[in-house]
């Protein structure tokens, strides 16, 4: 076997390379290799997001105070990725439709799902923002006018185009612009060491000092991100092969996070550079600074938006793909007309060039709080559902988790009251009743403590049928993990 084939998934049709399994379990057949897994992810790796986060961090905390928050990330973000992927690898399955049967049932995963879908449309033009922004400032146009909307679809429309054949067309994309980002990024340094006057991190210094409460707000930064990255690797670590451990799954997520942690600090690096050359307010200044196609596009010129416009788009297709895997997840419990998942892909753009104009940059830490919030709270009932109530209390199988409907019961009780819990519990925070950075906190560990009784209280009935789950995942294996039957019909 050829070194490049490690980079590589295994051949299947246009159809299935479209639809990416997004209803169904991987088959065995076409489980990629973890290097081709990894190449997929650098297009998180290199997204301007993280240029941006780290540059937020760093204005909050100063250095080196700026470690702490990062190395949170890290270490969560490989745990969690490390658990949830290795479980998405077994099954074969989607974190939507792993929700099915670990905890929420069939419709209430579509719930779990909607809110999935809506981290990825933020992301979405958080990114197709920062392009578009950098594109109006060489072109002359205002950011917020609707010269600067079209510019932001057409890019759009090109991400698009680059995510519709899935996880095959993702790992060409990869393949090649990472080599290309890496060149113009440095090409990007040299020019800005040429033209400008480099902040090292002896002078990454917080205005008025490093308070308590400006480390919890990092912190809470970093806490939305430690769950979220494992849901980005998850929608791809579920073609891992089954043979991969723990560990396995953690070295991919601990490789990833490593190259990301870079990035941030040299977000850092650029914030502080660039902040005494934008006009305003302080605030408006770390905005300006923490706008990373913005910045490239003045150092850079033409050049910094080429690179912009490479980075959103290999960023934006994964936003893309993950979303309409959630949306086609939480349709498939709600209609039996199944819709395509290139076409939620669709839709994913059309109401992100509708929500361009709010200039979703000036909300990323509110909407963070929120998302983690929910996202945090729905994935440790999930964890909890797994290594404690089916694997330890063995309330439930711990393997051939099913997912179809049918076979697991629409609404588990257990789990939509433990995240009703959970979210009232971090919207209070968000709301202000106690500081927002504590919200996310409080809601990932709210949620487990409310499941965990509730599914002991109810011996397990909330899951479905014992025998139904039993004779469902013996199906499933027989067919070779594939879904050849549709058992609605």
């Amino acid at each position: 076997m050829s070194f490049s084939n490690y980079f590589r998934g295994p051949t299947t049709s246009l159809d299935d390379q479209i639809e990416s399994y997004a209803t169904t379990r991987v088959p065995d057949s076409q489980r990629w290799r973890r290097p081709a897994i990894l190449l997929v992810l650098t297009g998180n790796v290199t997204a301007m997001f993280w240029f941006a986060l780290g540059g937020q961090m760093g204005f909050l905390v100063g250095w080196p105070m700026v470690l702490l928050p990062i190395a949170y990330m890290i270490v969560g973000a490989t745990v969690v990725g490390a658990l949830v992927m290795r479980i998405a690898s077994q099954e074969g399955l989607s974190l939507p439709l792993l929700s099915r049967g670990l905890g929420f049932g069939g419709r209430g995963s579509a719930i779990a799902s909607f809110v999935y879908a809506v981290n990825y449309i933020f992301y979405f033009i958080f990114e197709g923002s920062i392009v578009s922004h950098g594109l109006s400032e060489i072109a002359g146009i205002s950011i917020n006018s609707a010269g600067a909307s079209v510019v932001f679809g057409i890019v759009a429309l090109v991400a698009l185009y680059c995510s519709w054949r899935g996880m095959h067309s993702m790992n060409i994309l990869q393949r090649y612009g990472m080599p290309i980002f890496l060149v113009l990024f440095v090409i990007g340094m040299v020019m800005l060491a040429n033209g400008y006057v480099l902040v090292g991190p002896g002078d990454w210094v917080v205005q008025d000092g490093v308070s308590a409460t400006a480390m919890w707000q990092a912190l809470s930064l970093a806490n939305g991100q430690v769950v979220f990255q494992a849901l980005i690797a998850t929608d791809y670590g579920r073609f891992v092969k089954r043979s991969v451990s723990y560990v396995g799954t953690g070295g991919v997520m601990l490789v990833e996070l490593l190259m990301i942690a870079g990035v941030m600090i040299l977000g850092v690096f650029l914030g502080f550079t660039m902040i005494n050359h934008f006009d305003g307010t302080r605030a408006e200044q770390e905005l300006a600074a923490t706008d990373p196609g913005l910045i490239f596009a003045i150092v850079m010129g033409v050049l910094g938006v080429v690179f912009a416009i490479l980075t959103q788009v290999r960023i934006n297709v994964m936003n893309l793909y993950s979303g309409s895997l959630a949306l086609s997840n939480a349709w498939d419990v709600l209609s039996v007309r199944r819709v395509g998942r290139q076409w939620w892909m669709v839709l994913l753009v059309g109401i992100g060039i509708l929500l361009y104009p709010i200039n979703v940059l000036q909300y990323t830490d509110k909407f963070l709080a929120v998302t983690g919030v929910m996202t945090n709270t729905w994935i440790f009932i999930l964890l909890s559902d797994y290594f404690v109530c089916r694997k330890l209390l063995k309330l439930a199988p711990v393997s051939n988790i099913e997912y179809r409907e049918g076979l697991v019961k629409d609404w588990n009780l257990c789990g939509m009251a433990a995240l009703a819990v959970g979210v009232t519990i971090g919207a209070l925070g968000v709301l202000g009743v106690y500081p927002m950075h504590f919200a996310s906190f409080a809601a990932m560990v709210a949620g487990p403590l409310v499941y965990i009784p509730l599914t002991i209280l109810t011996r397990g009935s909330q899951y479905g049928s014992t025998v139904a789950v039993t004779s469902g995942g013996a199906l499933d294996e027989q067919v070779g993990v594939a879904e050849a039957t549709d058992l609605r019909a």
